[in-house]
């Protein structure tokens, strides 16, 4: 993640769709909350891996949730899906930051998508900046880009970069970034506050074994979805997971599908890959290896050991926008 801003680009065209109430958003967000309670208050007289596995599907779930609001669902209202998205279960990102880098994700229809430069959830890192980086952290940028790796040390890179750039933006930022974590705070303090002051789960607990894992079963969608190539249309993949997991990644996993389209909705998505599938765009990234039908066992079998990309940013003759 690159230095993270409180600004909030333009959304585009994911601005212009928004008309009416979606209730299959609202339905899941209703699962997410209702079940975070239950979950929370019935912890104590579960199996502790039962109890934990359950929260880390939440948290990863919700997630997915707060990916939908940042793209304008379910409601008309920024505000209101900023209500619906903003709690923070998983305690360590501000929404707001979540939101504005995510949107620079998008912008430029792609061309820019895993320039480091440019892209704030690049995994590629500038040759300048590998180069500075001492051995144990080259090795461990490596690691994480094989799926053992990603999924081991993946949400500690990613939270430990996270804060050390909010550090930094914090040193040089002045009062509208001091208000967002103040509210974010509050935010925390109240999901713990539940968790732990009224439910009883201790927070080395909840930290460990609930967010920690479910950040790392969020890193599972991100693994393999985007890899650089010359051409910028062949940069993004799908990956044709279990009903389980789409549900859980409410159907981002579909990827291509995503970045085509990013205002529709999450239970439109397969009806839209199905059509980009046998369309030029679909058949052109099946044959640049862009598509995994096998799941996420594929990526499993292909990448536990062995790196999805190669974490040096591409030289730009091979990755030209």
């Amino acid at each position: 993640m690159q230095d993270s801003v409180v600004v909030e680009p333009s959304l585009g065209a994911s601005r212009l769709r928004k008309t009416r109430f979606e209730l299959p958003t609202v339905a899941v967000a209703t699962a997410i909350y209702g079940g975070f309670l239950a979950w929370s208050w019935y912890f104590t007289v579960l199996p502790l891996w039962l109890a934990a596995g359950i929260g880390a599907v939440l948290i990863a779930w919700h997630g997915s949730l707060q990916h939908e609001t940042i793209h304008g669902h379910p409601t008309p209202w920024r505000a209101v899906n900023a209500l619906v998205g903003s709690l923070p279960l998983s305690l360590w990102i501000p929404y707001p930051l979540y939101r504005a880098s995510h949107i620079l994700h998008h912008r430029y229809a792609g061309r820019y998508l895993t320039d480091p430069g440019r892209d704030p959830e690049s995994f590629y890192l500038p040759p300048q900046k590998l180069a500075a980086l001492p051995q144990i952290g080259r090795s461990l940028a490596q690691a994480n880009c094989t799926f053992a790796g990603r999924m081991l040390i993946g949400p500690l890179l990613s939270i430990g970069t996270f804060f050390e750039l909010e550090r930094r933006a914090l040193r040089r930022g002045g009062w509208p970034r001091l208000r967002m974590w103040a509210a974010h705070s509050i935010g925390v303090a109240a999901v713990l506050g539940w968790v732990v002051g009224i439910c009883h789960i201790p927070a080395v607990v909840y930290l460990a074994l609930v967010v920690y894992p479910g950040t790392s079963l969020s890193l599972v969608r991100s693994f393999a979805e985007h890899r650089a190539n010359a051409d910028p249309g062949l940069r993004t993949a799908v990956v044709e997971a279990n009903p389980v997991l789409a549900l859980v990644f409410l159907n981002n996993n579909l990827h291509i599908a995503h970045h085509h389209r990013p205002s529709v909705p999450w239970y439109e998505l397969p009806a839209l890959w199905r059509n980009l599938r046998v369309s030029d765009q679909g058949q052109r990234a099946a044959g640049a290896g862009m598509v995994y039908r096998g799941g996420y066992l594929e990526i499993v079998r292909r990448y536990l050991l062995r790196p999805v990309i190669r974490i040096g940013q591409p030289a730009w003759g091979e990755h030209k926008t």
